[in-house]
């Protein structure tokens, strides 16, 4: 069984609730202010490790309270940690998240540490190899992703990238990933792009996956179980890497990713239990 190397972000999720968002120029009062373990990568990470995988995270933090309590979060959690740059010179990243009453959210993310992420986490994925998974997304630096998707292409590690949120990868990346994962808006962002992926799953919420061709319907999920929205992507892809990388067939793995989507909504915050 090959492990899951997870490279992206690790934010501290600032949580609001509303009625319903603004509207431009508008304010709305909001209840209640939590801070929860975030990040797309670290989201990811989490969501590959309670699916049973071996989990390596690649990003960094500040060397700030929330850096310290999000690096012994995860360690708590049985990821592995060593890829986790400390930058003194920088805060760790942060995401203002603003939840309505229907669980849908708008997010906005300062990057902080997150910036910064490069030549530590690139030399750990020069170490890995064949039977090993590279989980990318695209909250950090696009030229350290671009670069740790061809050093792992090289060493025979199947990559898997999350293009979000959506930013232009170069045309000779997204060949290299096995699957490129996006949702419909993405996916047609990446349509009118000149990146032709030999590999794509698109989610559709509600209406299932497609991995090219091969179909696959979501989880229900009652709307009155629905609490919030936020990371329910990122658990899907996290058990998709963690599936891939304990040797499942695309079927299986599907079905683990998307129970596990359906599972990330029923909990608030981006991963379960996710106070700092």
């Amino acid at each position: 069984m090959g492990r899951v190397l997870v490279l992206g972000s690790l934010n501290v999720d600032l949580v609001t609730h509303v009625d319903r968002h603004p509207q431009p120029g508008e304010t709305v009062l909001g209840e209640g202010l939590e801070r929860l373990a975030g990040g797309k990568g670290a989201n990811q990470a989490v969501a590959a490790a309670a699916a049973g995988a071996e989990v390596l995270m690649l990003g960094a933090v500040g060397d700030d309270d929330a850096g310290r309590a999000y690096v012994d979060r995860l360690r708590g959690l049985g990821i592995a940690t060593e890829g986790v740059a400390v930058l003194p010179d920088q805060p760790t990243g942060t995401a203002l998240i603003v939840v309505d009453e229907a669980g849908e959210n708008t997010i906005v993310v300062a990057a902080g540490a997150n910036g910064q992420v490069g030549d530590e986490a690139l030399g750990l994925v020069e170490a890995a190899g064949p039977g090993d998974v590279l989980l990318v997304q695209l909250e950090i630096p696009l030229a350290t992703v671009s670069r740790a998707c061809t050093i792992a292409a090289l060493r025979g590690v199947r990559v898997v990238v999350n293009a979000a949120p959506y930013a232009a990868l170069p045309a000779d990346v997204l060949p290299l990933a096995d699957p490129v994962v996006v949702n419909e808006h993405e996916a047609r962002l990446l349509a009118e792009s000149s990146g032709l992926p030999s590999s794509l799953l698109v989610t559709f919420g509600a209406d299932g996956v497609d991995w090219n061709g091969l179909r696959a319907s979501a989880v229900s999920v009652p709307p009155a179980e629905v609490v919030d929205t936020t990371g329910a992507g990122d658990a899907f892809c996290g058990a998709l890497a963690a599936g891939l990388a304990m040797g499942q067939g695309h079927e299986e793995a599907l079905g683990g990713a998307l129970s596990a989507g359906a599972a990330a909504v029923r909990h608030p915050g981006a991963q379960p239990d996710a106070r700092l």
